[in-house]
């Protein structure tokens, strides 16, 4: 069966006269034509200088008008972190007090929190935390739309921005007086 297919043979291409033919070639192909010359420092920061002089300029950002996707990405990476610092600082604080027995637990921070923060501070945290965590689900539900295909073009995105921002203002309220 092997000698009906042809399978016996020795390929064309492994042929000696092929394979040392083809090597050849590649040590000349592989040849190096350029050579180092040795210079001082400042001859290198010279020739470095000249070639900066060479390469394109970018505009600076100012010239770009301000599109409402700047905006809502740069405030969903500030509130992901935000949220997720707070988050940390928390749970590491109450493993820590559980491990070291330093008796911070929810009963003892539900009292000092009511004794001790002013009224003021209390709305403002609350506020802060509750407008963060409301846009930052609804732009995380507004991204997950964008993975589907949904919604990426222009018109879309803007639309979507703002139907974050009004979702954000709606929950966040809803979620401060609650």
């Amino acid at each position: 069966m092997l000698i009906q297919l042809g399978l016996n043979r020795s390929s064309l291409f492994l042929r000696p006269s092929v394979v040392s033919r083809s090597t050849t070639l590649t040590r000349q192909l592989a040849k190096r034509y350029q050579s180092t010359v040795k210079t001082s420092f400042d001859e290198e920061l010279q020739i470095l200088r000249a070639q900066r002089k060479n390469r394109p300029i970018s505009p600076h950002l100012t010239i770009y008008q301000p599109q409402m996707t700047w905006y809502l990405s740069s405030l969903h990476r500030v509130s992901g972190v935000m949220l997720g610092a707070a988050f940390y600082c928390l749970t590491i604080a109450f493993g820590v007090s559980t491990l070291f027995g330093l008796g911070l637990n929810t009963e003892n921070l539900t009292t000092w929190y009511k004794e001790k923060v002013p009224t003021w501070f209390d709305w403002t945290a609350k506020g802060g935390v509750a407008y963060l965590f409301a846009f930052h689900i609804s732009n995380g539900v507004r991204h997950l739309v964008w993975d589907l295909g949904k919604q990426v073009t222009n018109p879309g995105v803007i639309r979507t921005g703002w139907a974050v921002l009004a979702f954000t203002a709606v929950a966040g309220t809803t979620f401060l007086f609650k």
